[in-house]
């Protein structure tokens, strides 16, 4: 999920970073992405019809997976072998449907049922089946039990998943998801035990690990030290804010710890919450028409990084709280719905262009434009061939800048040029005044 998601990131990119990104951008191969969307609040009644109405929405967008939350509490509330029938035959329903559409699942399996939940005594006392608590935010006692559980689903589900994904977002501050100490420490505890279990219920079955928020690699390089390496198959991110630039960000720490596992972008999107609200979960909001287009620029540019093998977008439907759908909550479409439908029956698109312009204001110039959602952009100001000054910044919501430059490079002899890290200088816009 997204509250508390947005990711602060490093403002000093990297040479090799920004080399990265341009060789990135070079390579396309259409149809590459495996494209998707989240499946987020759906009802849990016997016809499972809100599943069906989900499921055909996606066919129409032409994802090839869709993602699921699945609740151990939910489906082992009070014992480990004492399945919740009605719960356990709503998933069959739903693999089932995703099956006959041609639709893969990835299943986030989080959250722990009180038997098994390692919460403190105080919390452990509120900790009732059935009701979410506090306590089920903490991970098991003993991960051979989370294990055996998520082992199950490989074992009915394996032909229909495209991946279970270890628990949600270990490296949130709030908690949410995750909580205790040594987060690093236990989470690895977790994905060390899944794994194998997972790969001896079926070899098949894909396995993410991560499900990170934070781009800077903190948490990353302590799971490292915990010992990850080697037990998945994927490495999940969630990153809404300046996507591409965490995507180069936390592949930058893989390559330095020499993982080369490809990065599954599970998470990421826009609200079109703008104008009657301003953020809604630490996000900035948009309009219904810049939320279509950042989800055609942003599917356009994951579909040339290579180290990037699957994008799905949140969500599916707005629901109280969150318009970051491409339904709104009555199924209306929105033009995201389009958009994205497009762009994945396509193979990507195009993805815009940064534009400049300049005027004098004063005694200085202004420098103004737009680009590809995303990333970071660079700004350089010359005197001739002599580079005098350089300036990194980000977008605006929509996308736009404006950049004062300096008074003492004058208002005239200037020659600027803009570009994106993920573009490079071949996509750069450039004016002389």
């Amino acid at each position: 999920m997204l509250r508390g998601a947005s990711a602060k990131l490093a403002l000093a990119l990297s040479a090799l970073a920004l080399l990265g990104g341009v060789a990135a951008a070079g390579a396309s191969a259409a149809g590459r992405l495996l494209g998707g969307i989240n499946l987020v609040s759906l009802g849990r009644g016997p016809s499972g019809l809100e599943a069906e109405r989900a499921i055909a929405a996606a066919s129409q967008l032409h994802v090839r997976i869709v993602r699921v939350d699945v609740s151990w509490p939910t489906l082992e509330p009070a014992a480990p072998g004492q399945v919740n029938a009605p719960a356990l035959a709503y998933y069959d329903h739903l693999a089932s449907v995703a099956a006959k559409a041609g639709i893969n699942l990835v299943m986030t399996v989080g959250s722990t049922p009180c038997w098994a939940s390692s919460a403190p005594a105080s919390l452990m006392r509120h900790c009732v089946p059935g009701h979410e608590t506090r306590a089920n935010t903490y991970p098991p006692r003993d991960p051979a039990t989370y294990a055996a559980f998520v082992a199950q689903l490989a074992r009915r589900y394996g032909p229909e998943l495209a991946a279970i994904e270890v628990w949600n977002e270990p490296d949130q501050a709030n908690e949410d998801y995750f909580g205790g100490r040594e987060k690093a420490r236990h989470y690895a505890a977790v994905l060390r035990a899944a794994y194998p279990a997972i790969k001896a219920a079926d070899p098949s079955v894909r396995v993410l690990g991560g499900s990170l928020v934070g781009s800077n690699g903190v948490f990353l390089r302590a799971l490292y030290a915990a010992g990850i390496k080697g037990y998945y198959d994927g490495l999940s991110v969630h990153f809404y804010t300046l996507t591409l630039a965490a995507l180069r960000q936390i592949h930058e720490v893989q390559r330095a710890a020499g993982d080369a596992k490809p990065l599954w972008l599970d998470e990421f999107g826009w609200s079109s919450c703008y104008p009657h609200r301003s953020i809604e979960q630490e996000q900035g909001c948009v309009t219904t028409q810049m939320q279509a287009a950042n989800v055609v620029s942003i599917f356009s540019a994951l579909e040339r990084l290579q180290y990037v093998e699957a994008a799905i977008l949140y969500k599916l439907r707005d629901s109280a709280g969150e318009e970051f759908g491409v339904l709104r909550a009555n199924g209306a479409h929105k033009p995201s719905f389009t958009a994205l439908s497009r762009v994945l029956a396509a193979g990507g698109g195009a993805s815009g262009q940064v534009t400049l312009t300049l005027a004098r204001q004063g005694n200085h110039v202004l420098a103004r434009g737009s680009a590809p959602v995303g990333d970071y952009m660079l700004l350089e100001a010359f005197h001739g061939a002599a580079l005098r000054y350089r300036a990194q910044f980000s977008l605006d919501r929509f996308n736009r800048y404006a950049i004062p430059l300096p008074a003492v490079l004058g208002s005239s002899g200037l020659r600027v040029r803009v570009f994106q890290f993920a573009g490079g200088l071949a996509r750069a816009a450039e004016q002389a005044i």
